[in-house]
């Protein structure tokens, strides 16, 4: 993935300053507004390069888990960085339709087109490894911006076959929806993960009943289920196993059916068999 990052990031910084120094040349909202976009999209891309190469490091005394973490991190800024630039986005747009300017639509058509050609092969690098959520973050991203100059390049078509300039703005607020729908999942996943809860391909109450469902095993709770990073899953979990026969055994085979059906791949268990004194973590309610 460290050449796919390297290349999109060169492509695209190369393509936003052109497309923003086409923008502010002809005096274009949508080519600025696209640049814009264009731009966070380079800021993504090097954050969630940096996340992919801090989260390799090894475990240290006091960051037990490395930094594993900083993947999570990476795309819940990215998130809020481009929600960001929505609201700067949609601002000038109202100001625009107010005072409509006249634009070059012959200039706007050959740079957007452009941006088609940039996004769509970049977004291509990013087709494989989507279940990790950054590699899915930076392919969302660059493929909602080939659909997006794609749209700029027919307004600017219909801007100049029309002459009504309101287009401009129009588009540029086109990009800003765009942009909040392509995100807003992202951003979702991406707070749901940084604040511990279980990824979505996880479903935890199965992931209960498959354990309840060992050999042995009477009662199930304490059960936690979290993402180390945005491709690895975690879980601890304590289980009522009276008599314990053979407890290497079980513990092995347990993990290795964690990893294998739900691709939880660090597992800590905890086996107790005292039936008679109910473990105080027991209860439902408490953490």
């Amino acid at each position: 993935m460290g050449r796919a990052f390297a290349i999109g990031v060169v492509l695209n910084t190369a393509f936003v300053l052109a497309e923003a120094g086409a923008g502010l040349m002809i005096g274009s909202l949508s080519l600025l507004a696209d640049a814009g976009h264009n731009l966070s999209d380079v800021l993504s891309l090097l954050l969630a390069w940096g996340a992919t190469i801090l989260a390799k490091r090894a475990p240290s005394g006091r960051r037990t888990y490395g930094l594993r973490k900083a993947t999570i991190l990476a795309s819940l800024g990215n998130a809020a960085m481009l929600m960001l630039a929505v609201g700067a986005i949609t601002s000038e747009a109202l100001r625009r339709f107010a005072q409509p300017a006249p634009v070059d639509g012959d200039v706007i058509m050959l740079v957007a087109g452009l941006g088609v050609v940039v996004n769509g092969v970049t977004a291509a690098l990013f087709l494989r490894g989507q279940e990790d959520l950054n590699v899915r973050g930076a392919f969302l991203h660059l493929a909602a911006d080939a659909a997006i100059s794609l749209a700029v390049v027919v307004g600017a078509f219909a801007m100049g076959a029309t002459g009504l300039f309101w287009i401009d703005p129009a588009l540029s607020l086109l990009i800003a929806a765009v942009i909040v729908t392509g995100t807003w999942g992202l951003l979702r996943d991406s707070l749901d993960l940084a604040l511990d809860a279980a990824p979505r391909a996880v479903d935890v109450e199965a992931v209960r009943r498959w354990l309840a469902e060992r050999p042995g095993v009477v009662e199930v709770h304490d059960l936690h289920v979290w993402a180390l990073s945005t491709t690895e899953t975690a879980l601890t979990v304590h289980l009522l196993r009276p008599g314990n026969p053979d407890p290497d055994a079980f513990l092995h085979q347990t993990c290795e059916g964690l990893a294998h059906r739900f691709k939880i791949g660090h597992a800590t268990l905890q086996v107790e068999t005292d039936t008679a004194h109910a473990c105080r973590l027991a209860p439902a309610g408490v953490v």
